[in-house]
């Protein structure tokens, strides 16, 4: 038999669509569905190959009760509420002892300034407001958690 070296196959090995026309072949079936269809099925051995993280559950994330989030308060806020009579504390040897934490604070921040020598307890502060409550002749104490 002779063999037919001018077929159709052979004719059209260069173009696009394998002489099926514009639109034929070109939808999802051809493809074996859109986007990530199949990973669990036909396309397994792809997500094995390249992808091998992609099901399941990675990492842990805290929920947010569990969580401290520190709640701060600048030292401008504590010297307006002194001034206004918000706050109200002990006073010990001329200075006035005040806990930001019986307030729902934790944290003292360093910015404004004060202008009375104030004894402040918190969690914690950073070092701009322990300097400068110390300036005016107050104390910062820490507490324990």
């Amino acid at each position: 038999m002779v063999v037919r070296r001018e077929k159709k196959s052979r004719k059209l090995r260069g173009s696009r669509y394998m002489g099926y026309g514009g639109t034929q072949h070109r939808g999802s079936g051809q493809r074996g569905g859109f986007g990530k269809a199949g990973l669990h099925k036909h396309k397994w051995s792809y997500i094995l190959k390249y992808d091998r993280d992609y099901f399941g559950k990675h990492g842990f994330k805290a929920p947010k009760s569990i969580k401290e989030i520190d709640k701060p308060i600048n030292l401008r806020e504590i010297e307006e509420m002194i001034n206004k009579g918000k706050i109200s504390g002990t006073e010990k040897d001329g200075r006035i002892v005040i806990d930001v934490t019986q307030f729902g604070y934790t944290k003292v921040l360093g910015a404004g300034r004060l202008t009375k020598p104030i004894i402040v307890k918190a969690r914690s502060f950073t070092e701009k407001a322990v300097e400068k409550i110390r300036e005016t002749g107050g104390e910062a104490v820490k507490l324990e958690s």
